[in-house]
């Protein structure tokens, strides 16, 4: 005699409703991410309590983003207010040539090795002629010190070529005979620029009083090993970091700034990224992209937009940390800023809208952005669903095995 199929069907019923109360003690679905109505929930805080932002995307807004991404320049952000003289510094080389009227009386030809003559080899100098008496060609000390004959030693750190030469005249009078004084600088140590990254030939280069730019520190570190269009140009200086496409450089002459010493200039080669996460059609990834820059509906073209399965395109959505000045707006004069004086933003982009493919279309992609598209709710149902039929067709064919009399 067969057990009792019945029996067995409340077994079975019971233990399915047991793996299903605790699947759901798991606390959630498998899923690729939060849902709209999870994204959109996330105010008030961030993980460091500032607090968010979110923002839905209309035309407008993606203008005003936009706008404000290109007001970045290194002219108004990292050039000095005025051009800063050619200085000299401990480690430069400096030949000094001094003149006296005739008669001379410290420098005469005869009491100095060293005498330049400011005639032609070929033309015979009178004695009443002037000469240049040139002192040896003296390295700065650390002190910032050169010594002059009958002088000693003079401080020339922090100085320019005039303001030494002028301080040597000073010294001589009364002691040559109408002294005329003129300093070069021979050996430039102090004054360079470093050039490196994706340029041809990485070097230093000497900056002198015409005003050497950007291009000219490009030019002569050979060019740029790759196209102009995917390269950043970032320049570090005195603690200051600012980064410009190579393209709007050229572009706009003013961002074309004089360099400073001490300027370090770095060429990146599509140094910018987002992250594409969720339901978009190719795998999750981190993307790269050119420094000229992308929108969002170019960026959707390179993820393979959204995934027409799984996708709510009500809930696309770009996570930035954004500069404060870029989302204040009348209605929201003020907003809370994080530790690094950052504002914690959430633009959201309903695709069912097509104005909103208008937007995409101006809407400027940043470096770190998480592009993040949610999961339909209709997806989440069917995985429901598709878990209860996994707990119950094993039920369904046992108890149809007890009905058949096995």
């Amino acid at each position: 005699m067969h057990p009792k199929p019945t029996k067995y069907r409340v077994f079975l019923i019971f233990t399915a409703f047991t793996a299903l109360l605790l699947q759901g003690c798991a606390g959630y679905l498998p899923s690729a991410g939060a849902s709209r109505s999870q994204v959109e929930a996330v105010a008030p805080l961030a993980p460091d309590n500032s607090p968010v932002k979110i923002i839905p995307v209309t035309n407008a807004i993606a203008n005003q983003v936009k706008n404000s991404q290109n007001s970045l320049s290194f002219r108004s952000k990292i050039a000095p207010k005025g051009q800063p003289a050619n200085l000299i510094h401990s480690g430069d080389t400096l030949q000094v040539l001094i003149w006296e009227a005739y008669p001379p009386i410290l420098f005469r030809q005869s009491s100095y090795s060293n005498t330049i003559s400011t005639a032609p080899a070929s033309v015979t100098i009178s004695p009443t002629v002037s000469q240049a008496s040139g002192i040896p060609a003296q390295t700065v000390n650390q002190q910032g010190e050169i010594t002059i004959p009958f002088i000693g030693r003079i401080n020339v750190a922090g100085k320019s070529i005039s303001q030494i030469e002028n301080t040597i005249v000073k010294n001589l009078q009364g002691r040559a005979n109408d002294p005329q004084v003129i300093v070069q600088n021979v050996g430039n140590t102090s004054s360079l620029a470093t050039i490196i990254g994706e340029v041809n030939q990485s070097m230093q280069m000497p900056l002198t009083p015409k005003g050497e730019r950007i291009l000219d520190a490009v030019a002569s570190a050979g060019g740029l090993k790759n196209p102009v269009n995917k390269t950043t140009i970032q320049i570090a200086r005195q603690g200051e970091i600012q980064s410009l496409a190579m393209e709007a450089i050229i572009q706009d002459p003013k961002q074309n700034i004089v360099l400073q010493p001490g300027d370090v200039i770095t060429a990146y080669f599509q140094p910018l990224s987002f992250t594409a996460l969720g339901a978009t059609g190719q795998a999750n990834n981190e993307i790269m992209f050119e420094a000229t820059g992308i929108t969002l509906s170019q960026a959707m073209g390179r993820i393979g937009g959204l995934n027409d399965m799984r996708s709510d395109s009500m809930g696309v959505y770009i996570f930035r940390f954004e500069d404060p000045k870029t989302v204040v707006t009348r209605e929201s004069p003020t907003v809370g800023v994080n530790a690094e004086g950052k504002v914690p933003v959430i633009y959201q982009f309903d695709m069912n809208k097509p104005e909103t493919y208008f937007a995409a279309q101006n809407f400027p992609m940043k470096n770190k952005d998480v592009v993040y598209v949610s999961t339909a709710s209709s997806v989440e149902l069917m995985k429901f669903l598709s878990i209860i039929t996994s707990v119950f067709s094993p039920a369904v064919a046992i108890n149809n095995q007890f009905s058949l009399g096995f």
